[in-house]
């Protein structure tokens, strides 16, 4: 790891910033507030659809944009960049029916650029029966997602990094599922929260000592404030 000065700060919502039943942390919400009141913007980095991760940044009151559905979708400053196409991913799913009684997540229908079914199916089952399909697959621990295989997190994260001013490199990324390999990959400082998947942990320069909020927490108030 190199020393760069952090200038961002890029953050996964479930399971990061929220706990195993989806609730925000009440100390990521502070420590937030306060890298924010220092400069500090925060990007929120999601695989949620638009409109959740919008109304999150706004009731955070975060500045430095937002990147859902797994890097599909980026807005910044009431902009938005549709930049995964869904039109593969519903294919490979309505292929996936017929093998499988799989269903998509709720709130489905608000998803523009990728699709997200219930874990009731082994992420390998899923992978296998399509792998002649061009779309790439994910567990988060929440959903499985089919997305776009030329768009990730990391990719939409260096773009939202430009128009903040800043440098990937001058960026702290904290995740804790395999969708946030890409996004911690090109952050100059990569977090896992404690109760992240081993392979996070394992690219990781820090690993948080608290799970979830907590860690979050923990990270913005050892290298940030």
């Amino acid at each position: 790891m190199e020393e760069h000065e952090l200038k961002a700060i890029a953050l996964d919502v479930d399971g990061t910033m929220t706990d195993s039943s989806r609730k925000i942390c009440i100390s990521a919400i502070e420590a937030i507030s306060e890298a924010e009141n220092n400069g500090i913007p925060v990007i929120i980095v999601t695989g949620n659809i638009p409109c959740a991760a919008k109304m999150l940044a706004i009731m955070l009151d975060t500045t430095g944009g937002v990147v859902s559905e797994n890097g599909g979708v980026i807005e910044y400053k009431g902009e938005r960049k549709l930049l995964g196409n869904i039109e593969e991913c519903q294919r490979a799913y309505e292929y996936l029916k017929t093998k499988y009684p799989v269903q998509k997540v709720e709130f489905s229908d608000e998803r523009i650029s990728e699709v997200a079914i219930e874990r009731n199916i082994k992420e390998e089952i899923v992978k296998e029966t399509l792998k002649d399909f061009n779309v790439e697959i994910y567990d988060t621990n929440f959903a499985i997602h089919l997305t776009d295989p030329s768009v990730d997190k990391g990719s939409s994260l260096e773009i939202l990094a430009a128009y903040n001013g800043v440098k990937t490199e001058d960026i702290m990324a904290i995740g804790d599922s395999e969708n946030d390999i890409e996004f911690l990959r090109v952050a100059g400082l990569r977090v896992a929260v404690n109760n992240a998947d081993k392979e996070l942990k394992a690219i990781a320069d820090y690993v948080t000592s608290e799970p979830h909020g907590d860690g979050v927490a923990e990270a913005i108030y050892k290298f940030i404030i």
